[in-house]
């Protein structure tokens, strides 16, 4: 595939390279070495985008490598695997290096492959950032008109009109009032679960408010410790700590007359909630390791999964900063209350997944749109994503079937439009809970085979008489998934 983006990746464990190459070269232009002076010819060589090594390494670590290629090559964004657990450790590695990410070990593929999409993304940003500024000095004023166009997409593609739904969706409320809100400078509480899209619901409101032309900054709190998440958001003077080797602007300071993005709000610690307290009574931070304070004028958008309101019940939050982040409070239901904007969600994915990868295909086909209606999807808009990507990336013909979707979605699917389900298999006698049971398993199967009776009764030992049989019995045929019951 054209114009992907390289990454090279070095571990001195040539089975650890080929698994990372495995999760990544979907995406991907994979490059590996399993020793950093190897690494280094390669990038002599070859344009890499994106560096990803292993922390432990004999002759030169990881950190040392990412060092050396911060120096020689300083747009490309370089990401460690390693098992630090002390934050002086890292701070220390995000300085010497300027390391864009940690991925810890034990890694998840989801985890790394995300990490690495965003260091490419990153890499491209800064590259654009870079050519804009050249031309600015080029052109002058000029370039203000085109950047100043440039300013209006962007708002353009954040506006609450994009974020998708369905006529009379319940997101609908959520975005008018978002909408009322976005123009008052006051603080906003999002609730929602995980992958529902607090953060696209966030800009929008950065990007319908007064604040639309300064920065909008994000920093995901759940993530990192204290010391570190103090750094981000507050910065630190050189020498504050062990690896402190120049001054560090934070991401309040960074967005001054815009907005802070702060996602998984509710996970930060009660030591960084006095912090963060102090922060939005005063408008003042006061970088790590200085002994002065500057005024910041940002706005602060906040976002957390979990029940902000039962937490101060349980002491877990403080009630005086749950007040300060909730002036208002707007939540997005999840994608199961939303089962109308699932199709609307799915094409909208699927198109931008095939622009994205290169793969042209035409859409989904009504079975599995059915599907896809009928899954609970725990996981919401991200795992949407992931499904369709998957099933993209399997596809071998321009329109998606049923056939393409995992078991799980497949199955989840099938429990929900078994037509005999009158309630959950937990209850009832035993004879009608197993046929229960064994008619979403019949329909789970022949949905993955096309309805192919043969495929299907070889898979479950059964023969097409029997099959045949089962499927009278349970009045099971195509088009059973979107069957109302």
């Amino acid at each position: 595939m054209a114009n992907r983006p390289a990454v090279l990746v070095v571990d001195d464990e040539p089975r650890s390279v080929e698994v990372i190459a495995r999760v990544l070269d979907e995406e991907f232009d994979i490059l590996t070495a399993t020793a950093a002076e190897a690494a280094l010819r390669l990038l002599e060589s070859q344009w890499v985008q994106v560096v990803l090594a292993d922390q432990r390494m004999p002759g030169m670590t990881g950190v040392e490598l990412l060092a050396q290629v911060r120096e020689r090559w300083p747009d490309v964004a370089r990401i460690l695997i390693t098992g630090y657990t002390d934050p002086d450790d890292m701070i220390r590695a995000i300085n010497e290096a300027g390391i864009y990410q940690f991925v810890a070990k034990p890694w998840h593929p989801d985890q790394l492959l995300l990490t690495v999409r965003n260091a490419a993304r990153m890499f491209s940003l800064q590259r654009e950032h870079d050519r804009l500024s050249i031309e600015m000095k080029l052109l002058g004023p000029t370039l203000e008109t085109r950047l100043a166009s440039r300013r209006d997409k962007i708002r353009k593609g954040f506006h609450f009109d994009t974020l998708i739904r369905a006529t009379g969706s319940p997101l609908d409320e959520t975005c008018r009032v978002a909408a009322q809100v976005a123009t008052f400078d006051v603080p906003v509480l999002i609730l929602g679960e995980t992958g529902t899209g607090k953060e696209l619901l966030a800009r929008a409101i950065h990007y319908g408010s007064l604040r639309a032309e300064r920065p909008f900054q994000a920093e995901n709190c759940g993530a990192i410790p204290d010391e570190l998440l103090e750094s981000e958001l507050f910065g630190h003077k050189r020498g504050a700590f062990t690896g402190a080797v120049a001054n560090r602007v934070g991401l309040l300071e960074q967005a001054d007359g815009g907005t802070v993005f702060l996602d998984e709000i509710g996970d930060i610690s009660p030591a960084f909630q006095v912090k963060l307290l102090r922060f939005l009574q005063e408008g003042e931070i006061r970088p790590v390791g200085s002994n002065e304070s500057r005024q910041v004028n940002v706005r602060v958008i906040a976002a957390t999964h979990r029940d902000l309101a039962a937490e101060v019940a349980a002491g877990r939050f403080r009630q005086d900063l749950y007040y300060r982040l909730s002036a208002m409070v707007l939540d997005v239901p999840p994608l199961r209350r939303r089962p109308g904007d699932v199709r609307l969600l799915a094409e909208a994915v699927l198109a931008q997944l095939s622009a994205t990868h290169g793969k042209a295909v035409k859409g989904l086909s009504e079975d599995a749109l059915a599907c896809l209606e009928a899954y609970d999807w725990p996981g919401n808009v991200r795992e949407l994503q992931n499904e369709l990507t998957r099933a993209l990336v399997l596809a071998d013909r321009d329109r998606l079937g049923p056939e393409l979707l995992s078991p799980r979605v497949l199955a989840g699917a099938a429990r929900r439009e078994d037509p005999i389900r009158v309630a959950g298999t937990d209850s009832g006698p035993l004879r009608d809970r197993v046929e229960r049971v064994e008619a979403a398993i019949l329909l789970e199967t022949l949905l993955r085979y096309r309805w192919n009776k043969s495929k299907a009764a070889k898979e479950l030992g059964l023969s097409r008489v029997g099959l045949r049989a089962k499927l009278e019995r349970y009045g099971l045929a195509p088009g059973s998934t979107t069957r109302s019951h």
